[in-house]
């Protein structure tokens, strides 16, 4: 159980996207010059490769489904959310990490990411697990803008940070290991009070354009139902965790709004990506899904970062799984968040 508890930390969905097939392109969303990336593994595309932890996803059979069927870093089997963003929004097909070495300019320019996998608002989720915490991650982020200033100049760089859409998915990490009551919410103000700081420092470098994603039906990931040591057959959604969750993300969103109000200039908007995964989870057929309480790869009940590796065997069909692995979101899965979210946050930068 204490090896189970160990690596529900990794845990990390969130999801701001948009799907590259077929979807209508508005012709006012590619005004984005640049996408900006922060948080945790759900945006992750490949920090953690370059720092001493065990929360790396850069070997096989992480990135099947990726170009080249090549293991980047990223926690699923293929792209991950601002990836799909990128691409739809007319700014490039994927999105860098800052960390990869000789990152091009043109990278620079078009945006980066600065998150990594296992991190979380809370910085004791960060020092335990020795990971890039939200503050280091704004420390990139100042490092990136000044190689960004040498590049394009002072007032072109302030330009593209300004219109620049910033992406942030944290917070599953923090409480994936708590005793969740719904009733006792001081740890949820805790963590929003940290979201606050963190949109406000972004403002104050230059941000304007932001989208927060919301935590995940929590209850509902692989790990978490294997921590109740449920029987295979007889897997269910954790009832409590998800309450919690749901009461997180409704305090989230009237937290945005505030901040919102406060901060001149600003769009601030919340993504809701618990209620799209639970329609998925309660129709799975109706996306093309057969397996939504366990992952692709291994057994599916525990399997994640270093215990998904090339020896570990996978499912035939990774698109027809809701998860990945234990904690992570398919690219299937992805893309129907995508879906979900063009239709409900992207128009509201318009």
């Amino acid at each position: 159980m204490a090896n189970i508890k160990f690596w529900v930390v990794l845990v990390c969905i969130s999801a701001i996207f948009f799907n590259t097939g077929n979807a209508t392109r508005p012709r006012s969303f590619s005004r984005f010059p640049a996408i900006l990336v922060f948080g945790d593994s759900t945006v992750d595309s490949g920090n953690n490769n370059e720092i001493d932890t065990l929360f790396k996803a850069n070997f096989r059979p992480y990135g099947i489904d990726y170009h080249g069927h090549t293991p980047t870093g990223r926690f699923s089997d293929g792209r991950l959310i601002p990836d799909f963003l990128a691409s739809i929004l007319k700014i490039k097909h994927s999105v860098p990490p800052f960390l990869k070495p000789n990152l091009s300019d043109h990278e620079i320019v078009t945006g980066v990411s600065f998150a990594s996998s296992g991190s979380g608002y809370d910085d004791v989720t960060n020092d335990v697990f020795q990971v890039i915490s939200f503050p280091k991650q704004i420390d990139m982020f100042r490092n990136y803008t000044a190689r960004l200033r040498r590049i394009v100049g002072e007032r072109k760089a302030k330009k593209i940070v300004g219109g620049a859409l910033v992406v942030i998915s944290s917070g599953t990490n923090d409480i994936s290991t708590l005793r969740m009551d719904k009733n006792d919410t001081r740890y949820q103000d805790f963590l929003l009070n940290k979201v606050q700081t963190f949109t406000k420092q972004l403002y104050d470098l230059g941000c304007r354009s932001m989208i927060v994603a919301g935590l995940p039906p929590i209850g509902c990931l692989p790990i978490q139902m294997t921590t109740k040591q449920q029987p295979p057959s007889h897997r269910r959604c954790l009832h409590n965790q998800n309450l919690y969750s749901h009461s997180y993300n409704q305090k989230l969103a009237r937290t945005l709004s505030l901040v919102q109000a406060k901060l001149s200039g600003s769009k601030i908007v919340y993504a809701d990506i618990y209620k799209p995964l639970m329609n998925m989870i309660h129709h799975p057929l109706k996306y093309g899904f057969v397996e939504t309480n366990k992952g692709c790869c291994g057994t599916g009940f525990v399997e994640m970062g270093p215990l998904c590796n090339p020896t570990t065997p996978i499912c035939r069909t990774p698109s027809r799984y809701l998860f990945w692995d234990a904690v992570h979101p398919s690219q299937s899965t992805y893309h129907y968040l995508t879906k979900y979210i063009a239709k409900r946050v992207l128009p509201k930068f318009l």
